[in-house]
């Protein structure tokens, strides 16, 4: 098809036209050396001069050394061993602004998504409001999200939702009730696996909160399930074990940017919260504070093992690094040389004499006792918390 005189020149005058208001357009753009409209407002990228990095006061945590004020932290445990309970009664503390265990809380509203056991969950509420709150306001910011979702496709409508709940207040805490109710694709999918961690990221940018993932563990019990690129992204990681007593231990694995090793041990108690309509008796459980067992965590400790913990614990928080994927070490745990330890040992004094002997079957004795209750994993050279 040919053109004439008369398209061409239409088609030049188009051209032309579409020129000058693209250069119209791009004059009315700020220039930097203006200062008119920061550059920020246009742009998410920007430079910070080292003249102008101060530090940042804001509080660190939610839940003093249990879980950050922002960032992804992750729960994991096996079936049955306490976690949603116990992540339930956490964040019913965080929304009344209650003490957690001697450690301080900052009060804030908390988005609990409930993807499995629903009716469980509103039992749990229940149990939790006649055991603590017989005398407290019942406007507690503690808001159920009760609808099983697929967190990559639906992730924008929860954002939304939240938005317009909470109108101009941000949760403290969205928390994610589990990881696998929540998930469509391959847990062991690298691609499917970072597509929810970049979901929970757009949750966690949208409220500057903390957004809690609740999770299994892998067929071994050693580690979260599931490819590596969740707990890789985690800024916590706290595990739930439970014993042969009922007592069951939370335990700090990694905290990015605090200390590691904090736990607590709690026990659940079956309580009646009511009657169905056939009369039948409706339970549920509630969280108590529990006296932890010969090998379930440092308050059982003293003396030197107690020491050792304590300085393994800092040594890692300091100077911990992540080895070499084998198979003699948990995935996604930080260690460090056994050397290193027992310097930071002999540093806080494991001894009662300055002897080299004696702080050398001290540290031994210590670490033994750590070894065979299942408090530390030592494999060649290093060592971890377990």
């Amino acid at each position: 098809m040919t053109m004439d005189a008369n398209d061409i020149a239409q088609k030049h005058g188009f051209e032309l036209l579409r020129k000058e208001w693209d250069l119209a357009q791009i004059s009315k753009l700020p220039r930097v050396q203006d200062q008119e409209v920061p550059i920020e407002g246009r742009l998410r990228v920007r430079l910070v001069s080292f003249a102008d990095i101060q530090l940042n006061r804001k509080r660190r945590f939610v839940v003093k050394d249990l879980i950050p004020a922002t960032g992804l932290a992750v729960i994991w445990g096996p079936p049955k061993s306490g976690k949603s309970f116990w992540a339930f009664d956490l964040m019913m503390h965080v929304a009344l602004g209650w003490d957690y265990r001697g450690q301080r809380v900052q009060q804030g509203a908390v988005i609990y998504c409930a993807f499995e056991g629903q009716s469980g969950v509103e039992a749990r509420v229940e149990a939790f409001r006649q055991q603590h709150l017989s005398n407290e306001p019942d406007d507690v910011p503690f808001y159920l999200e009760p609808v099983t979702l697929d967190l990559v496709k639906d992730h924008p409508e929860l954002i939304s939702v939240v938005g317009n709940t909470l109108n101009e207040v941000k949760p403290a805490v969205v928390v994610l009730d589990t990881l696998n109710r929540s998930f469509c694709g391959s847990e062991s999918s690298d691609q499917d696996m970072t597509a929810y961690v970049q979901a929970a990221d757009a949750v966690r940018e949208a409220f500057e909160c903390t957004v809690l993932i609740i999770h299994h563990c892998g067929v071994d019990g050693s580690r979260p399930r599931g490819h590596t690129a969740l707990t890789g992204a985690a800024d916590c990681q706290i595990a739930v074990k439970r014993e042969q007593s009922g007592i069951f231990q939370v335990v700090v694995e990694f905290m990015k940017d605090g200390p590691e090793g904090f736990s607590v041990a709690s026990r659940l108690e079956q309580v009646e919260v009511g009657l169905d309509l056939d009369g039948e008796s409706i339970t549920s459980c509630v969280v108590f504070e529990a006296e932890a067992g010969p090998a379930s965590g440092r308050k059982s400790l003293s003396g030197q093992a107690r020491i050792a913990f304590e300085q393994l614990r800092d040594a890692i928080a300091a100077e911990g690094k992540r080895p070499p994927a084998n198979n003699h070490i948990p995935a996604d745990i930080r260690a460090v040389p056994l050397s290193l330890w027992r310097r930071y040992c002999y540093a806080a004094s494991i001894s009662a004499t300055d002897t080299q002997v004696a702080k050398q079957k001290a540290f031994q004795r210590a670490g033994q006792k750590l070894q065979d209750s299942g408090l530390i994993g030592k494999w060649e050279d290093l060592v971890w918390l377990a």
